[in-house]
């Protein structure tokens, strides 16, 4: 079976969303200094690096990361490759897909673009050109009978028309996968695990998300 592991290594380099807190890792006791253990803390948003938006993320009254129904979070899924002349994603873009139905006929999609080049070239540096879905993209894709989208980079949304993506994709109880790495994903059926941790009433959490496909026989 071939594993392929989409997660990005959190580190206090990385690239954070612009107002989120970049990652700070302290190490508060240390079997150098004679302590009997090696202890650290981590600071950093839930949205940092690999993670899960929640409902409760744009839509106040909406459940929280830790009510997340774990059959949404793992299972069958289709990597989606965007062309890389895609600047925004947007209804059209899909809808002129040459596979635009197995889009249609899946519940977990994962949309490979440029993106995920700029984990090698610009890991620590935000880019605010990356590729995302803007709101007719989303409007077609709530439609779809849908369990979770996945993009690779930190929001499932463009940029510049994040907020009404996020609602009304959350707002259809979609789970939204952000910030993976598929660059050495080619497109495809995979088997899905994507956990996020259970924090209690929370937006968001980070997960660590892993793809496998059976080898060929």
């Amino acid at each position: 079976m071939k594993i392929y592991d989409i997660t990005l290594p959190i580190s206090p380099d990385m690239a954070v969303w612009p107002g989120d807190p970049s990652v700070k890792i302290q190490q508060l006791s240390s079997i150098e200094n004679g302590e009997e253990a090696n202890v650290s803390q981590i600071r950093m948003s839930v949205h940092t690096g690999t993670h899960i938006d929640a409902p409760k993320h744009f839509l106040q009254e909406a459940g929280s990361i830790d009510k997340l129904p774990l059959e949404k979070l793992m299972g069958e899924a289709l990597v989606l490759r965007i062309d890389d002349k895609v600047d925004v994603i947007d209804e059209k873009t899909l809808k002129n897909l040459p596979n635009v139905d197995d889009l249609v006929n899946c519940k977990k999609v994962l949309f490979k673009t440029r993106n995920s080049q700029y984990w090698d070239e610009n890991k620590t540096r935000f880019n605010e050109n990356y590729v995302g879905l803007n709101t007719s993209a989303a409007a077609f894709l709530a439609e779809l009978n849908l369990d979770l989208i996945g993009v690779d980079y930190l929001s499932i949304a463009a940029y510049a028309d994040s907020e009404a993506p996020h609602k009304i994709l959350l707002g259809k109880g979609i789970i939204l996968l952000e910030g993976i790495n598929l660059q050495s994903v080619p497109p495809g059926i995979y088997h899905l695990i994507c956990l996020p941790l259970p924090i209690v009433d929370s937006d968001g959490s980070p997960a660590r998300a892993i793809l496998t496909k059976r080898d060929s026989f």
